[in-house]
């Protein structure tokens, strides 16, 4: 409050002609009082410091230094005041600032004492050294700042040009390719270092980026072969393409080595992998042990009916009655294991499923990033998509499931078969014959024979030599739970396509009804 009626009283009595100056020119301003507060700031202080006027009226002139120069001024503002004479700017007085927003300006200083009627104030003038010399030194700091944030990630920083030809490599990468820094590298022999398997993806990767239509963002994995020791590591690498009028210039973006990562995450799937596998085989154990429990009565019982119905009518001692009774008890048992069998699964499938709208586009991605996130992502995908395609009824859960359950088959598949390009397309139509959502996945694996495509979907057939053959048992059976169907195209030819449908929802469709 005091510093504030301070500065009115040397506004309202001030000079006009000081005034007039004071504002208008172009050099910063403060004037100071004996306790070292600022009592006034021109338009040019408040912009080189960044403080609006009712803000900076009242700081300690130390403030506006930094921490580590404010005892030693805190004595040179002393001894100034102790022996008050001009000291004009010169290149001999120079002091560093500080903005309010951390930035540090380094400054010509000028000081002119200013006898009032009652107190003396000090006129500090400020000027910036050298704009040029300081936008050099504040682009030194961030590009120092931005090594210092490199190193700690162990970033490698990469520049292509629209042909994908190297613009800049910085050591990391080189490292990265086993090379020395600063050595020559082209793109015969960046390419050369990529795993074969890899090179489409990451062309996929690369046209994505350049398509103008897009957002412009590159972002790829794959495994590089060191020069130097003959080594494989995984490379992950984002980056951004710069258009010209509509057309890809350049691709800038930063590289890291993602082994260790990608090895976690491997031994991390394998124990997924492992105790998913147990949980099945004890759930299809538990189950077919439940399955032998309800029905060993009635078989043991047909068996026994049976036996008496044969030995009438081995020893030709026919007696109607009995052999009527005998297979009235063989139906009468058969219908028991019947009721029982299908007992049994109502109590497995009990609940409430519950249904409500979405998007399948939506689906389909998300599945996309959990397979991928699950250790299957060594893919390239594909997607061919139905734009605005109508929501369909069905449960999120099982649709995500039966997605990810395909994709999981499709990558396995063609893992299994060696196949150098994995490529999964998936496409999602309006099925007019059936006015339902019609999704299709299809691989380049090795493709499916008719004999085994009729059996696909039989409980524990499977062709994999870790499988237990009821994945696809499953599948089908929430497609069919949401009032769905799926099913394979058989095919002589490689790759395999499964489909599914499911229906549309009502344009006024209620989940609580």
């Amino acid at each position: 409050m005091v510093i504030l009626k301070e500065y009115q009283l040397i506004s309202q009595y001030s000079d006009l002609s000081f005034q007039t100056l004071f504002n208008t020119v172009s050099n910063a301003m403060l004037l100071v009082n004996d306790a070292g507060q600022v009592v006034q700031a021109n338009p040019s202080a408040q912009l080189l410091l960044g403080y609006p006027l009712e803000t900076i009226i009242g700081l300690e002139v130390e403030s506006l230094i930094p921490q580590r120069y404010r005892e030693h001024h805190r004595h040179y503002r002393q001894a100034f005041n102790d022996n008050r004479e001009e000291r004009p700017m010169g290149t001999g007085n120079t002091l560093t600032v500080l903005t309010r927003d951390g930035r540090e300006l380094n400054v010509h200083i000028g000081l002119s004492p200013l006898h009032g009627e009652i107190k003396t104030y000090t006129l500090v003038t400020l000027r910036i050294v050298d704009r040029r010399r300081q936008a050099e030194e504040d682009l030194r700091i961030s590009e120092e700042r931005l090594r210092f944030a490199r190193e700690a990630a162990n970033l490698g920083v990469f520049d292509l040009d629209a042909n994908f030809n190297i613009l800049y490599w910085d050591d990391r990468m080189h490292e990265l390719w086993g090379l020395d820094p600063g050595s020559p590298l082209n793109k015969k022999q960046l390419l050369s270092a990529i795993h074969p398997e890899d090179i489409a993806l990451r062309q996929a990767a690369l046209k994505h980026a350049s398509d103008p239509d897009g957002n412009g963002r590159y972002h790829a994995e794959y495994r590089v072969t060191n020069f130097r020791d003959g080594s494989e590591h995984w490379v992950a690498a984002v980056g951004r393409m710069h258009f010209h009028d509509g057309c890809p210039i350049r691709l800038v973006g930063v590289a890291r080595d993602i082994t260790e990562q990608r090895s976690l995450e491997k031994k991390l799937q394998e124990q997924r992998d492992e105790a998913e596998q147990v949980f099945t085989q004890q759930v299809a154990a538990q189950t077919a042990s439940a399955i032998a429990h309800e029905l060993n009565q009635p078989l043991a019982a047909i068996s026994a009916y049976s036996e008496v119905a044969l030995h009438a009518l081995e020893n030709n001692s026919i007696d109607t009655e009995k052999l009527q009774r005998a297979l009235e008890g063989c139906v009468k048992q058969a219908q028991r294991a019947g009721n029982s069998l299908h007992e049994l699964l109502a109590f497995l499938q009990k609940g409430d499923l519950v249904k409500d709208q979405l998007n399948i586009n939506d689906a389909v991605r998300e599945a996309l990033n959990i397979a991928k996130s699950s250790g299957f992502g060594n893919f390239r995908s594909t997607l061919n998509l139905e734009k605005n395609i109508r929501p369909v009824l069905g449960s999120r859960t099982h649709v995500i499931k039966i997605l990810v359950n395909l994709l999981r088959n499709a990558v396995e598949a063609m893992q299994s078969a060696g196949v150098s390009t994995a490529a999964i397309i998936i496409k999602v139509r309006t099925n007019t014959e059936t006015n339902m959502a019609h999704v299709s996945v299809q691989d380049y694996g090795p493709g499916v024979a008719p004999d085994v495509a009729n059996r696909m979907f039989e409980p524990f057939f499977t062709t994999k030599t870790t499988g237990i053959g009821l994945g696809l048992v499953i599948s089908r059976a929430l497609a069919e739970a949401n009032g769905g169907q799926l099913w394979v195209e058989p095919s002589t030819k490689p790759g395999t396509t499964f489909h599914f449908t499911l229906p549309f929802a009502p344009p006024a469709f209620d989940a609580s009804m």
